[in-house]
């Protein structure tokens, strides 16, 4: 069997032995047929510069590869695919697992982050992987993580959008990374100390410019959020899914202050995040006796997970036990392939690559 890899044989060249050794000389057909020595030593400075061109060429080809390979590449070396086969064990077909770091690496996480239905999952999962995962990821995964957490600051920057959201994740990851740079004597981290200490420079330089955003007023003087009837304003409260959103609404105006302190608007909110018996647990009385809704959510927020609602999100064939994105068809062998899918939450997600 040949072997397939890197030989010292080129197309178009060719060793010939000479008196002082044995030299590599450019063949005169693309066939691969050698001249005779005579016809090379009369072209030897012809030879000689051919010669000089090709390893020129060949260090230009390393240094290419070397330099996208290294920390400052910014582009996506590797392959997207819309799906992807998670192994479940070794077979004949089949050898070895695909681990977290290879899905990440393999799906088209870049391209999610700007459908909006898929951004707060791919937002979550970061940050997730940031609080635990970040180590069991390949050097190749942590290099693309860096990259794809670069283009999400830059769409926040540019769309003055969701920008809580990744002051959280970026906070998240820098006190990670601090506690596992202290740890690096155990080599829990994949490259040099100093290239971590520059990701931690650059995370400081994101949260600088994500608290320098300066949101500016849209020149739109038609009908505005406060011109609604009341019934409509509440409403509107009520799609809000985060309190802190609430408490942000509620300091834009007085009006909207008064609303925002609503009890039954509190009240839904908890019972969508929590069950009956966490709410039980929890029970924060008023002054006049009623129970207050709004203490009880920010107190059950620091006991339990708040329930996790997303557009668009990752999903699992059981049959063939294949992993892509809501809405991506697959080669599925079932009969009812719409049966077989399940929807997997980010922390789902990663538990399914822990064997």
């Amino acid at each position: 069997m040949p072997f397939l890899g890197q030989d010292w044989r080129s197309p178009g060249q060719s060793w010939v032995k000479t008196a002082d050794g044995w030299t590599r000389f450019l063949d005169e057909k693309s066939g691969g047929f050698v001249g005779d020595i005579s016809s090379f030593r009369k072209k030897d400075d012809h030879n000689k510069e051919n010669l000089f061109n090709t390893i020129n060429y060949d260090v230009a080809a390393k240094k290419r590869k070397k330099d996208l390979l290294n920390n400052k590449a910014k582009t996506q070396y590797f392959h997207q695919e819309k799906w992807i086969y998670v192994h479940k064990g070794s077979t004949k077909e089949r050898h070895g697992y695909c681990t977290l770091g290879e899905a990440f690496n393999r799906l088209d996480f870049s391209s999610a982050i700007l459908d909006s239905r898929r951004f707060n999952y791919v937002v979550r999962l970061l940050e997730l992987i940031a609080k635990s995962q970040l180590t069991s990821l390949s050097g190749i995964a942590q290099k693309n993580y860096m990259n794809i957490l670069e283009k999400v600051v830059q769409k926040v920057l540019e769309d003055q959008q969701n920008i809580r959201l990744i002051r959280e994740l970026l906070q998240t990851l820098y006190t990670s990374l601090c506690t596992l740079v202290q740890r690096v004597g155990k080599s829990v981290l994949v490259g040099n100390i100093n290239m971590w200490v520059h990701r931690m420079e650059s995370i400081l330089h994101w949260q600088q410019q994500l608290n320098n955003i300066q949101i500016t007023r849209p020149a739109f003087k038609g009908t505005t959020f406060t011109d609604l009837p009341l019934c409509l304003q509440l409403n509107i409260m009520q799609r809000l899914s985060d309190g802190r959103d609430l408490v942000s609404l509620g300091q834009v105006a007085p009006d909207l202050q008064v609303l925002s302190e609503d009890r039954l608007l509190w009240k839904k909110l908890c019972q969508y995040h929590f069950t009956d018996r966490q709410i039980r647990k929890r029970l924060i009385l008023s002054d006049k006796g009623q129970l207050d809704w709004k203490k009880m959510y920010f107190k059950l927020i620091r006991c339990y997970p708040r329930k996790e609602q997303y557009g668009d999100t990752l999903q699992l064939c059981r049959h063939c036990h294949i992993l892509s994105w809501k809405g991506t068809d697959h080669p599925c062998t079932a009969n009812n392939p719409e049966t077989c899918s399940t929807s997997l939450s980010p922390q789902e997600f990663i538990n399914l690559f822990r064997f």
